[in-house]
């Protein structure tokens, strides 16, 4: 995922804005702005753990074995 922070002249209430790839949030503040990457970043970094029963997909192919 390609995160972006820059500057925005859109809305002069939010002049800030981070792209993540095609998607954009306005932030009021470069500071928001960073602080919403850092949590982003840290979040998509941490440890995942993978449930089984948490995808559908998987409960019919049990069911057939």
């Amino acid at each position: 995922m390609k995160i972006v922070v820059s500057a925005s002249n859109r809305n002069p209430n939010c002049p800030w804005q981070v792209r993540l790839d095609q998607h954009v949030v306005s932030f009021r503040s470069e500071a928001e702005a960073r602080a919403f990457v850092v949590t982003l970043e840290t979040r998509l970094q941490a440890p995942h753990q993978l449930m089984p029963d948490a995808w559908p997909a998987n409960a019919g192919s049990v069911a057939r074995h």
